[in-house]
């Protein structure tokens, strides 16, 4: 790494502090814990469905948003190209702001592919142009948030990470401009941002006070990373987390197409979602699963089933000693 080993190492450890100290000490988490799983309707947390859960073909996004409502959903998590085929079909942002409201949902996040952490100036420049763009139209839904996972920095590692969080403070001003937050990504395909504790690095090292870290269930397995890492994480650093599944597959062998229902896969779901309430997690729940599969399927019914079994490791997290 070319920055100095010092203010890494000092960095992390400001990382894992801010993650304990938001926690509190074990006694006060463990009070907390238990006073916050008295029972899962007292929880303010917001089920969400990432619509990739329902790419079925013959569906379009107005589709997606309203099959969430009627499956019991408090909002959606739309892709940006999703929204730039509405518009395409001569939609207008207005009435899909307005549809989305009138069902009863919110936007809480939404998946972009804007190339802001890259090397190349040019490309970066781009990218956050890009970005920007894309912060604008999810603003004009009532989009809060936009992940910002390390679009082509995945084959290559990248090691500078002092410069990678200068970076992203960059995207973190286009998102004050717009409204709308960009939360690291944690990718566990990508060679840079594989580990959570690399998100953790950069978002404390950006000196942002809107840093923030997105993370997913297979993609922390994915990545190698130890789900007890997720203690560092407080809940004013995550707002959003992605909830899935995966059968016992290695991590060099599983893909996106392996996900599968919170419940069905051998991943300690419930011990997860303990581990972020105990850190005060109280975000949304985004159901993100690529399994074509379930695209055969319903859509309805996979929406339904998705949620249920959201809420039962919710309801088995609850039930676990702290």
């Amino acid at each position: 790494m070319s920055s100095l080993p010092n203010r890494r190492d000092c960095l992390f450890g400001l990382a894992a502090g801010a993650g304990v100290l938001a926690a509190g000490s074990t006694a006060a988490r463990t009070a907390r814990a238990a006073e916050q799983a008295a029972s899962p309707e007292s929880r303010p947390i917001v089920y969400c469905l990432n619509t990739s859960t329902i790419r079925h073909e013959s569906l379009k996004l107005v589709d997606r948003i309203e099959i969430a409502a009627k499956a019991g959903y408090g909002a959606v998590e739309p892709w940006i190209r999703e929204i730039d085929e509405y518009m395409q079909g001569g939609g207008k942002l207005a009435d899909l702001d307005k549809r989305i409201r009138d069902l009863g949902l919110t936007v809480e996040s939404a998946i972009g592919f804007a190339a802001w952490i890259v090397d190349d100036e040019a490309e970066r420049k781009a990218g956050l142009e890009t970005a920007k763009r894309d912060m604008d139209l999810l603003a004009q839904i009532g989009g809060k948030r936009i992940a910002a996972p390390p679009v082509n920095a995945t084959k290559e590692r990248m090691t500078n990470f002092d410069a990678i969080a200068e970076r992203y403070r960059a995207l973190l001003e286009v998102g004050d401009q717009t409204g709308v937050t960009p939360q690291i990504e944690v990718w566990g395909f990508s060679q840079t941002f594989s580990k959570l504790s690399e998100c953790l690095y950069v978002a404390v090292a950006a000196d942002h006070p809107k840093a923030c870290v997105l993370a997913d269930i297979y993609h922390l397995y994915k990545g190698g990373n130890d789900f007890d890492s997720l203690r560092f994480v407080s809940g004013a650093a995550m707002h959003n987390f992605h909830m899935n599944d995966y059968p016992d597959i290695p991590r060099d062998k599983i893909g996106d197409a392996d996900r599968v229902y919170c419940g069905d896969g051998v991943a300690p779901v419930p011990q997860i979602l303990q581990t972020l309430f105990a850190n005060g997690f109280s975000g949304s729940l985004s159901l993100e699963l690529f399994n074509p599969n379930y695209w055969k399927q319903d859509p309805l019914a996979v929406a339904t089933r998705g949620l249920e079994s959201m809420k039962a490791s919710v309801e088995a997290a609850t039930k676990l000693k702290a």
